[in-house]
């Protein structure tokens, strides 16, 4: 959008925009931009020459149809959490959905709420909780991504093991097209066979075929107790091994199976205040283990027994189990402030990749191996979801190297290698985080150029012009 041609058109389009949405629904302030341009990270910073603040549909409808009348490209925007540089505006007119943040329906009876686009993860999860209803996903950045943003992504989370990703937890979708057109698929049923499930391409489409306005999603039961514990183990394997027989042994009440090295545990007690050690051991390996349950009777019996049956069988060395709320918050705290911590030791070549939970360990015990080869100085900090394959695997730039000069260098050969053998295990290079600018060259290069070629027929279909954020996905 830097050429002289675009540029004659950018004033007689935040013009009409202003004069469409008036003076609140539209900002060229660069202190208000700001915030919007660059990633929460400070990866990479972009540029708009518009931020567009709509308070409703029929106000994204206007200002898509606005950009396709003057030819402008559109980068759509929720909490701006994202880790692949998916919604970060370089020249395009950014589009925030903040302002979009009502609770348009609650329907405990269906098990279902509708919420606009801009409502942010933890409110969802209270509106759940007021109805009496459990909205189950939940990720580091839940105090400030919204539902359009995760929606676009596909968001993950720590309980993709019991309910799914953000696909599984969409039953419709409200949407503008780049043209301005409304689609209204809101709507809260369980069953529709009717032809294409259409909500379904916007699901993890990242902005670029239109922009999600409200959602439907759906709701589930709130457990009555949840049993935390802490599992020493000695390989991924045995996780593995262990999380099977938690499912068995708990008739599928796992909601939660995250996988802990004991270098990442060490990083977060060094870097992060208020944590400590639930079970001091030598052992590499911890498994932080969660079961939501229907009722408190035998619940604790259960993880007990599980664990138990574990330690007998040599998977477990030691566990402890949560005896309050304060004591499964403070095993919790250690997980989700492992990226943080992370962060502070250092930057680190990330891998967000997942393979078939049968493979984790084979892909952590070759991975491992690739790292001692290529990267011999480098810190492996692999930790994630083994519930449902999906592994953090980070590398730090090796101590006394220019961090920035590796990743950008030596570095990119190790995530070539990491991702070939994520390609042979019959894995994905992305499991949650989405591809954005980051890693859609690579996806063309990794999927087949069928899949790929159905991609961009679909991309073609909805925004011909390619004004939706371009570059991003396809």
């Amino acid at each position: 959008m830097a050429d002289s041609s675009v540029q004659s058109r950018i004033d007689p389009f935040i013009a009409r925009l202003t004069e469409a949405l008036g003076p609140k629904g539209v900002s060229i302030d660069p202190q208000e931009i700001a915030p919007h341009v660059h990633d929460w990270r400070g990866r990479w910073n972009g540029s708009t020459p518009v931020l567009v603040k709509p308070a409703s549909t029929e106000e994204v409808s206007k200002a898509l149809a606005l950009a396709a009348e003057f030819g402008i490209a559109v980068t759509p925007q929720g909490g701006n959490s994202g880790m692949v540089n998916g919604g970060v505006p370089y020249g395009e007119a950014l589009i925030s959905l903040r302002r979009m943040n009502k609770v348009r329906e609650v329907d405990p009876l269906n098990d279902a709420m509708t919420l606009e686009a801009g409502v942010v993860l933890t409110q969802a999860q209270e509106v759940a909780d007021k109805a009496g209803r459990l909205f189950p996903l939940s990720l580091g950045s839940e105090g400030v991504a919204t539902i359009g943003g995760l929606i676009s992504t596909n968001a993950g989370g720590v309980a993709v093991l019991r309910y799914g990703m953000m696909r599984d937890l969409v039953l419709g979708i409200e949407a503008v097209l780049p043209d301005g057109r409304i689609w209204n698929g809101l709507r809260g049923l369980r069953k529709d066979n009717t032809g294409y499930d259409l909500k379904q391409l916007f699901i993890g489409a990242e902005g670029t075929l239109g922009v999600v306005t409200a959602a439907t999603l759906k709701l589930f039961p709130k457990p009555a107790v949840k049993e935390t514990a802490w599992v020493v183990v000695k390989s991924p394997a045995d996780a593995v091994e262990l999380l099977a027989r938690a499912r068995a042994w708990t008739g599928g009440a796992v909601t939660g199976f995250e996988l802990i090295p004991a270098f990442g545990l060490g990083l977060v007690l060094k870097h992060i205040p208020d944590t400590r050690d639930p079970l001091p051991a030598v052992a590499p390996w911890r498994v932080l283990i969660e079961l939501s349950l229907p009722r408190p009777e035998g619940a604790r019996e259960m993880m007990e027994g599980l664990l138990a049956e574990a330690i007998e069988a040599g998977l477990v060395g030691d566990a402890a189990i949560a005896e309050n709320i304060a004591q499964s918050a403070m095993m919790w705290k250690i997980r989700e402030t492992l990226s943080p911590a992370e962060k502070a030791h250092g930057k680190a070549l990330k891998h967000d990749v997942s393979v078939p939970v049968s493979r984790v360990a084979e892909f952590m015990e070759r991975g491992e191996a690739l790292v001692k080869r290529m990267a011999p100085d480098g810190d492996l900090i692999a930790f994630g979801h083994v519930g449902d394959g999906n592994i953090h695997f980070n590398v730090t730039a090796p101590q006394g190297r220019d961090a920035e000069a590796y990743l950008e260098g030596e570095g990119k050969a190790v995530t070539q290698a990491i991702h070939d053998l994520i390609t042979e295990l019959n894995g994905s290079i992305s499991a949650e985080h989405g591809v954005g600018k980051l890693k859609r060259d690579e996806i063309a290069r990794r999927k087949s150029p069928v899949e790929m070629e159905m991609m961009r027929a679909v991309k073609r279909a909805l925004d011909p012009e390619n004004r939706m954020n371009p570059g991003r996905v396809v």
